[in-house]
C-alpha cells in the first residue's frame, strides 16, 4: 500500500512542491528509521526528521486521491498509524504531520484513535497539557477527541462483523482517553482556558463531553468573513460516564468563573459552556446562568453603581454578558433590566462596545412585555444613537417591533422626525430613500434649510447594508403604507438601481413579498419595461424569481409577455437563461393552455402551504 502511494508521487508532486531541508525529493526512497528522527531545532525542541516530513506529505497527497473501497483505506491507514506509533507526539506538533494526523483519524476506527490519543497522552495523561496547548498538537488532540461522535454508528455499522464485548471494548479506549484527558484539563483548568491553543481544546471537549458537534476548525477559510450565525451543532449519543464529567468539568470552571471577565479567550471557553449546556443540559446551563450573574453583580466597588455598567463596556466580558442575555430566561432579564440596566440604555448604546450587549437584550425581551419597557427608553435617544453611527441598535428596536407587533407607529414617526421628512407632510415620500442611505433630508438632497417643501430630482444612490436592513424590518410592520407610498415615487432608473444593488435588492424584494395581491400589482405595474434588464442583471434576476413566486397568475402572464419578445437575449445571458427555464418561458410560447396548467398548479400548491403554515 505504502508503495502504491509512493509511486503516485512524481506524477502528483512534480519538481514544484515545497523541499524542506534535507529532503532529497525522491519518492520511490523508504524512509529511514532512526537517524534525524527527533532532530532537534534551532530552538532546542525536538523536531520530526526531514525525511519524515516529506512521507506525512506525500500521506497527505495519497488522502487527496481517494480509496476505491473501505479495505484499500483500511489497509492503507493501518500501514500510516505503525509508522505514527513511537513518535506520536513528534508527528502531531509538526505542521506538516499535524495537517495529516487530522485527515486521517477520521478515516481510523475508534480503537485506533484512542491509540494515537493514548500516546499523546503519555503515561497518566501527563503529555495532555503540552500537546493541546502546541499550535499544531491542538488541532490533532481536537480532532481526536471530535472522532468521540462516531462511537455509536461504528457500533451499529459493525455489529455484524465483531460481538458486542469487543465493540465497547476498542470504543471504550477512546472514551477512556477523553475522560483522561478531562481530568487533565480539571486539574490544570486555569493555564488551559488562558491559552489560545488550549482553549479550543477545551472547547471541543465541552462540545463531545455534552454530545454535540459543529463543523471543524480546519474547514474555516482564511479571510472568509464570517456570517453572524451560530454555528450549526450535529447531536449524538454520549457515553453515560461523559454526563457526570461534564458536570464535572463545569463546576470546575464555575470555580474560575472571575477569569471569565478579565481574559478574552477564557471568556470564549465559558460562552461555549453556557451554549451547549443551553442545547443538551438547560436545567444546568440555568443553574451556570444565575452563578455567573451572581458573580458579576456582587463584583461592585462604588456604592449605588452596578458593577454591570462597568463589564458591559469591557471587550473581554461584553462577549459572555451577550451569550448570557441570548441564553437568559424571563425572570432573568426582567432582573438585569430592573436593578442594574434602568435609566441606562441610551447612555450602554451610545458606547463603542457596550451597545452589542444592548442588541442582544432588545432581541431577547421582544416576546416579552419587558420590550415595552426596553422600547420606551431607548426611543428617548434614537437622533443620538443614529448621530453616533450604532445602527445595530436601532435596526434591532425596529427588527423587535415587527416581531412583538407593538410600538410599530411610534417607532415609524420617530424616524421619520430622527430624519426630517415627518413635516412638511410633501416629505413624507422621500422616507424610503432616506432610510436606506441613512441620511437626513437635507444631506441626500442637498438642501441648505430645513423648510421647504420643494425638492431637486437626486438619483437613488448611498445604499447601505444598515439602511437596507432597518427597511426590510420596517417592511415587516402592520402599517407601511408610508414606505409603499415612497416606493411607488421612484422613477424607473431608481427602481432598476434598487433591484441591482447588493442591499437595495433585498429592500424590493421585502417590500414586494411583504405586499397584498393589490399593492403588489401597483409596484409591479411601476415595473413593467424594466423585466428584461432585471433578468440580465445578477442581483435583479433573483428578485424577479422572488416575484414571480409571490405573483398571481395574471401577474405572472403579464411578465412573461413582456421578456418573451427577447428570446434570443435572454437564453444567451448568464442570469436571464435560469429566469427563462424556471419561469417555463418556452412552454408560454408554444404551449400556452398547458404552461397556464402548470402555473394554476403551483398557485393552489403555494396556497395550501400558506394555509396549512398558518
Amino acid at each position: 500500500m505504502l508503495a502504491k502511494m509512493e509511486e503516485r508521487k512524481p506524477q502528483t508532486g512534480g519538481g514544484k512542491k515545497r523541499r524542506h531541508p534535507g529532503d532529497d525529493g525522491k519518492g520511490g526512497e523508504k524512509k529511514k528509521k532512526g537517524g534525524d528522527e527527533g532532530a532537534k531545532g534551532d530552538s532546542g525542541k525536538k523536531r520530526l526528521d526531514a525525511l519524515s516530513v516529506g512521507y506525512f506529505r506525500r500521506v497527505g497527497e495519497r488522502l487527496s486521491d481517494g480509496f476505491e473501497d473501505n479495505e484499500e483505506r483500511e489497509m492503507f491507514v493501518e500501514n500510516v498509524l505503525s509508522e505514527v506509533k513511537g513518535k506520536a507526539m513528534l508527528v502531531a506538533t509538526d505542521r506538516t504531520g499535524s495537517i495529516t494526523l487530522q485527515r486521517l483519524l477520521p478515516l481510523s476506527s475508534p480503537e485506533q484513535v484512542g491509540e494515537v490519543l493514548a500516546e499523546l497522552g503519555g503515561e497518566a495523561g501527563s503529555e495532555f497539557k503540552a500537546v493541546s496547548c502546541d499550535r499544531c498538537g491542538g488541532h490533532v488532540v481536537e480532532s481526536a477527541v471530535r472522532q468521540m461522535s462516531r462511537w455509536m454508528e461504528s457500533s451499529q455499522k459493525e455489529a455484524s462483523a465483531t460481538t458486542e464485548e469487543e465493540e465497547e471494548e476498542s470504543c471504550g479506549v477512546l472514551e477512556a482517553q477523553v475522560l483522561s484527558l478531562s481530568q487533565v484539563v480539571r486539574d490544570n483548568i486555569a493555564e488551559f482556558i488562558k491559552h489560545v491553543h488550549g482553549s479550543h481544546v477545551v472547547r471541543t471537549l465541552l462540545h463531545v463531553l455534552a454530545g454535540c458537534l459543529g463543523p471543524p476548525r480546519t474547514e474555516s477559510r482564511p479571510g472568509a468573513k464570517e456570517r453572524n450565525l451560530a454555528p450549526q451543532l450535529t447531536d449524538f449519543e454520549i457515553p453515560t460516564s461523559f454526563w457526570y464529567e461534564l458536570k464535572s468539568l463545569t463546576e470546575t470552571l464555575m470555580e474560575n468563573v472571575h477569569l471569565s471577565v478579565t481574559d478574552a479567550v477564557a471568556s470564549a471557553v465559558f460562552q461555549t459552556m453556557l451554549n451547549v449546556c443551553h442545547r443538551k443540559r438547560p436545567k444546568l446551563c440555568k443553574q451556570l446562568l444565575g452563578r455567573i450573574m451572581e458573580y458579576l453583580t456582587s463584583r461592585g466597588a462604588v456604592p449605588g453603581v452596578s458593577p454591570l455598567l462597568v463589564f458591559l463596556k469591557d471587550q473581554a466580558s461584553s462577549h459572555l454578558i451577550e451569550t448570557i442575555i441570548q441564553l437568559s430566561h424571563k425572570s432573568l432579564l426582567r432582573d438585569l433590566y430592573k436593578n442594574h440596566l434602568k435609566g441606562q440604555l441610551v447612555d450602554l448604546a451610545l458606547h463603542p462596545i457596550a451597545n452589542f450587549p444592548i442588541q442582544r437584550l432588545t432581541a431577547a425581551s421582544a416576546k416579552y412585555k419587558l420590550f415595552l419597557r426596553l422600547f420606551d427608553e431607548l426611543v428617548q435617544g434614537v437622533e443620538a444613537i443614529l448621530a453616533a453611527g450604532h445602527m445595530g441598535v436601532i435596526v434591532q428596536l425596529a427588527e423587535s417591533c415587527a416581531e412583538c407587533e407593538e410600538k410599530q407607529g411610534e417607532l415609524m414617526q420617530c424616524l421619520m422626525r430622527a430624519f426630517h421628512c415627518a413635516e412638511p407632510g410633501s416629505r413624507h415620500v422621500s422616507c424610503l430613500p432616506l432610510f436606506m442611505s441613512l441620511l437626513t433630508y437635507e444631506v441626500y438632497y442637498h438642501s441648505d434649510t430645513a423648510e421647504g417643501s420643494t425638492q431637486t430630482e437626486v438619483p437613488l444612490s448611498s445604499i447601505c447594508y444598515h439602511g437596507s436592513r432597518l427597511v426590510q424590518a420596517l417592511a415587516r410592520f402592520k402599517e407601511r403604507s408610508l414606505l409603499l407610498s415612497s416606493l411607488r415615487t421612484l422613477n424607473p432608473a431608481d427602481l432598476l438601481t434598487l433591484a441591482s444593488d447588493p442591499a437595495g435588492s433585498h429592500v424590493l424584494q421585502a417590500l414586494i413579498t411583504t405586499s397584498s395581491d393589490k399593492g403588489r400589482g401597483k409596484i409591479l405595474k411601476r415595473l413593467e419595461g424594466l423585466y428584461v434588464q432585471m433578468a440580465c442583471s445578477r442581483l435583479g434576476s433573483r428578485v424577479l424569481e422572488a416575484i414571480w413566486n409571490s405573483a398571481s397568475i395574471s401577474q405572472r402572464q403579464s411578465i412573461a409577455q413582456e421578456l418573451v419578445p427577447s428570446e434570443s437575449q435572454l437564453r444567451s445571458d448568464q442570469f436571464a437563461r435560469h429566469v427563462w427555464a424556471k419561469f417555463a418561458l418556452s412552454h408560454f410560447v408554444h404551449r400556452r393552455a398547458h404552461w397556464q396548467e402548470i402555473q394554476t398548479g403551483e398557485s393552489k400548491k403555494r396556497k395550501l402551504f400558506s394555509e396549512l403554515l398558518e
